[in-house]
């Protein structure tokens, strides 16, 4: 499967969008009624493999003895000191048996902690990974797979990890490595990472992040597929001698990866257009090889080879690279997520800016024309809110509690959503804009509580969830309106389309903060 993370722009709005319902500022969250969440209720948090019966069968047996028979096909001799693997992700039937060579390829070794690098095929993500926070182990119908802990706490504390649910859920390129795994015998701890688009100063950052977990037992894989050719993937660079130019794409690739080119690497994503569907796992692995090491070509198939149509192929390769890691060291991260000052007067100032813009130009801005000087703060991911009034009457409000692209980004996206999409009002025009005063509330990732007790109004954020029901306040909201606890969450119940006091048995509760401004 295949997605063109390079134009998910143009889709960004559509996925973890959240718009404000009265003059209140509340959100109404609408995550799709059928959307699993994987997660077992209770404790221990357990993520149950949402692909298993898609991707790969969910009997036990059947599973095992099909993955046996991959494994006894595969003939390849083990390498000394495996330290990265890049494996494919396709179903088993297809790509298996080079996913295998490539697990293979490891011997004996035993490795304590698992980062597998996925790609994001559900959620448009820019410059940031996700990693599920709030999860303890993941099961697949070979058993559960300990979640590392104390790995996600320390890489947690950077602007770039962030928890974005609906990146992590049903993500094959991740859970179709892990029965591999599981049936070679491999006792780790898991680290799950989601990458987004990430370019090449935010791929070293999430790299030298990593770098803080990493030590001589832990064993990196991107999972990532290579060349997706054919209409049935929008790409055909060529239409002649099909198997041929596919391999010279594909390998034309490879030997980036084998010089550890990264920069390299993705201009020739630029250049050739190339699909591969992982590229950015990829450009991390290559951020953070040491110096002496080996990049091994354990195996190369293409789906047509398979069906015996290259009209439509998808190309898979196992690599494996031999070394040893540089140590690395546990510890914390000194971030911060208070913006100075003047970055909040530039926020306001571009939030204005891209509403005058549109309402001159008919369309958004390119990041060549922002009228303000973007600070390393601005380029983090950041979900914010954007709230337009007039006097103290709501004109339009729209925002995201998930980050999913840069601060700046969202606010011009935001502010754009805010004055043109919001449902309940006309688009503003020139004459509002101008009597038209702009908040923006930056808010920080949701977290569970366990009792609705533990929230603090004027401080909290607030998400309800009760079955397929879910709505949010924004901290501000219960202090404008003067409520009480007891109130605030019996406006929140009906928001959610529930009775009054339905918040008060089997509901879910998540908080967050914000960090609110405004214009004078």
């Amino acid at each position: 499967m295949h997605i063109d993370l390079r134009n998910y722009e143009k889709k960004s709005i559509l996925i973890l969008t959240f718009i404000l319902i009265n003059a209140s500022c509340t959100a109404q969250i609408d995550e799709g009624k059928s959307e699993s969440t994987g997660i077992k209720e209770g404790k221990p948090n357990i993520y149950t493999s949402l692909i298993a019966g898609r991707w790969y069968d969910s009997s036990p047996e059947k599973l095992k003895k099909e993955i046996e028979s991959l494994f006894s096909e595969a003939t390849n001799a083990p390498l000394e000191n495996v330290i990265a693997l890049i494996l494919p992700h396709a179903g088993y039937a297809y790509s298996g048996k080079t996913a295998v060579k490539g697990i293979k390829s490891i011997g004996s070794k035993q490795y304590h902690r698992v980062i597998i690098l996925g790609t994001s095929h559900r959620a448009p993500i820019e410059n940031m990974v996700s990693i599920p926070t709030d999860v303890d182990f993941y099961e697949t119908p070979l058993g559960k797979i300990p979640i590392d802990k104390e790995a996600i706490n320390v890489i947690s504390k950077s602007p770039y990890f962030k928890n974005i649910p609906i990146a992590n859920l049903g993500e094959h390129s991740v859970e179709i490595e892990l029965p591999l795994l599981q049936y070679s015998k491999q006792d780790f701890k898991l680290v799950p990472i989601v990458c987004g688009k990430l370019d090449f100063e935010t791929t070293k950052k999430v790299a030298n992040t990593l770098k803080k977990i990493i030590d001589e037992n832990t064993l990196v894989i991107a999972s990532s597929d290579f060349t997706h050719y054919g209409n049935n993937y929008g790409y055909k660079p060529f239409t002649d001698n099909i198997p041929d130019n596919l391999k010279k794409y594909d390998m034309g690739a490879y030997e980036y990866i084998e010089k550890k080119d990264l920069r390299g690497f993705y201009e020739y994503l630029d250049t050739t257009g190339i699909t591969i569907c992982g590229p950015y796992g990829i450009g991390v692995i290559l951020s953070l090889l040491p110096t002496d090491i080996k990049v091994n070509l354990i195996d190369y198939t293409r789906s047509g080879d398979l069906t015996g149509d290259y009209n439509n192929s998808v190309s898979y390769l196992s690599i494996a690279i031999t070394g040893t890691w540089e140590k690395g060291e546990l510890g914390t991260m000194d971030t911060s997520s208070t913006l100075t000052p003047q970055e909040k007067r530039d926020l306001l100032k571009l939030a204005r800016w891209t509403l005058e813009y549109v309402l001159d130009k008919g369309k958004l801005p390119s990041d060549s024309e922002l009228p303000i000087l973007l600070t390393d703060k601005m380029k983090e991911p950041g979900a914010v809110f954007v709230t337009l009034k007039i006097a103290d009457d709501l004109r339009g409000c729209i925002g995201e509690i998930f980050a999913t692209k840069p601060l700046y980004k969202s606010v011009i996206q935001n502010a754009y959503n805010a004055g043109f999409k919001d449902p309940r009002f006309f688009p503003i025009t020139k004459d509002e804009l101008k009597k038209i005063k702009i908040e923006i509330s930056l808010l920080t990732p949701p977290r569970k509580i366990n009792h609705y007790n533990e929230i603090e109004l004027g401080k909290h954020g607030i998400i309800l969830k009760k079955g397929y029901h879910q709505a949010l306040f924004l901290p501000q909201v219960a202090p404008e309106q003067n409520w009480d606890l007891h109130q605030t969450l019996q406006h929140l119940s009906m928001k959610a389309g529930l009775l009054p006091d339905a918040y008060k048995e089997d509901a879910e509760f998540e908080v967050f903060e914000a960090e609110v401004f405004h214009e004078d």
